[in-house]
C-alpha cells in the first residue's frame, strides 16, 4: 500500500509538471489534484488531464467516465507514454472533445491515431488442423492468424510452430503454461486423444446451470459470445459469427472483450461485443472493433449488471449507430 500511494503521488507531481510546462504556469495554478485510479487526475479552470500509468490503449472509457461525473463539459486531456496511438483512435469514435498526449520525458506531443491492424491470414499449414479439432469436439476459432480451438468459449488448444523444427502442430491446454504441462504429462497421447481428454474435463463446467468452477470463470464474456451465436436473435441478428477483436489478447486468462459480426433484422452489417463484468472502456472497445470492419452499427451485449451508468453516458456520446442490449448468464448464479 505504501508503495502504491507514493506511486501515486509521484503520478501527481509528474503531471502537474507536465502541464505546467505545456500550459504555462498559469494553467497549473489553482489547479486541483485528484485521485485516480491507474494515474493521476488533475483539474484546471479550462480543462481535465488524466495521466495515465502503463498500457493507455484501454483508458478513454475510463477517463471519459472520470471526467463526466466530475468536471463534465470540460475538455479532456489523456497523457500517457503508451498505447496512446490507439487511444486516439477510439477518442475519435466518441463525441467528446478529448486529446489524447504522447509523454516523452517533460514534453508532450498529440497522439496520432493508430491505423486498424491488417487483416490477418492463417496459416494454411495451420488450418489443416482445423478437422482434428472438430474431431475432438472443438470449434474452430481463428483471431488474427492464430488457429485455435474453443469449447464454449474457452480455449482448449492452440496450432503452433515447434521453435526447434519450425513444423505447425496442435497442442492441447489453456495458454501456453498449460499446453507445456499437458504435453509433459501426456505427451504420448494422438494430439486428437488428447484433446478429447481436455474437453472430457472441461465441458461440464461450461454447460448450461453449471456451479461456479474456474473452468466457467475463464473467458466468461466468450461463453456469452457462444450462446449468441447458437441464437442470434439474442442479440436482434439474423446471422452472427465470431470475428477477432480489434487488438489480439495478450493473455487468455485475462478478462477482454471478445467480438462477433453479422447482420440484423433489417440489413445492416452489425459488430457486437461481448464483455462479463463492469468494463468502462466497452463502449470505446466495441465502437473500435465496429469500426475495424465497418460495421453499420456496434453493439454491446451485457449482463444487465454489467451495464453502468457510466455504460449509458458513454453510449451516449457514440458517433455511430451504438445499441447496448442484455444478456443472460447461462450458469448458476456466482456467490
Amino acid at each position: 500500500m505504501a508503495d502504491q500511494e507514493r506511486r501515486s503521488r509521484l503520478l501527481s507531481l509528474k503531471l502537474r509538471a507536465l502541464v505546467r510546462d505545456h500550459s504555462g504556469p498559469d494553467a497549473e495554478s489553482g489547479s486541483i489534484p485528484h485521485p485516480y485510479g491507474g494515474g493521476a487526475a488533475l483539474v484546471t479552470d479550462g480543462a481535465v488531464w488524466i495521466l495515465h500509468d502503463g498500457d493507455a490503449s484501454r483508458a478513454v472509457g475510463p477517463a471519459v467516465a472520470w471526467s463526466a461525473s466530475r468536471a463534465a463539459g470540460l475538455p479532456l486531456n489523456i497523457v500517457t507514454e503508451s498505447g496512446g496511438g490507439i487511444a486516439a483512435r477510439r477518442a475519435t469514435l466518441l463525441d467528446a472533445d478529448i486529446t489524447v498526449w504522447h509523454a516523452d520525458e517533460r514534453t508532450i506531443t498529440p497522439a496520432s491515431p493508430e491505423p486498424h491492424l491488417p487483416v490477418a491470414a492463417a496459416d494454411m499449414r495451420h488450418v489443416a488442423f482445423a478437422p482434428l479439432i472438430e474431431d475432438a469436439g472443438a470449434e474452430v476459432i481463428v483471431e488474427h492468424g492464430v488457429v485455435s480451438g474453443e469449447v464454449r468459449g474457452l480455449e482448449m488448444c492452440r496450432v503452433v510452430d515447434d521453435p526447434v523444427s519450425g513444423e505447425a502442430r496442435l497442442e492441447a491446454g489453456m495458454g501456453t503454461h498449460d499446453r507445456e504441462a499437458f504435453a509433459m504429462v501426456h505427451g504420448h497421447l494422438p494430439a486428437v486423444d488428447a484433446l478429447r481428454q481436455v474437453i472430457a474435463a472441461v465441458l461440464p463446467h461450461r454447460a448450461d446451470g453449471a456451479e461456479p468452477h474456474p473452468f466457467n470463470r475463464f473467458a466468461a464474456e466468450r461463453l456469452l459470445r457462444w450462446h449468441a451465436l447458437q441464437d442470434p436473435s439474442s442479440v436482434g441478428c439474423d446471422t452472427l459469427l465470431p470475428a477477432a477483436p480489434p487488438v489480439p489478447r495478450a493473455n487468455l486468462k485475462d478478462t477482454v472483450p471478445c467480438v462477433a459480426t453479422g447482420v440484423d433484422r433489417d440489413g445492416r452489417t452489425v459488430a457486437v461485443t461481448f464483455v462479463h463484468g463492469v468494463d468502462l472502456d466497452a463502449v470505446p472497445f466495441a465502437l473500435d472493433a465496429a469500426d475495424a470492419v465497418r460495421a453499420d452499427r456496434a453493439v454491446l451485449a451485457a449482463r444487465e449488471r454489467d451495464v453502468t451508468a457510466s455504460v449509458r453516458v458513454l453510449a451516449g456520446l457514440a458517433r455511430a449507430p451504438f445499441d447496448v442490449v442484455t444478456v443472460g448468464w447461462p450458469l448458476a448464479p456466482t456467490p
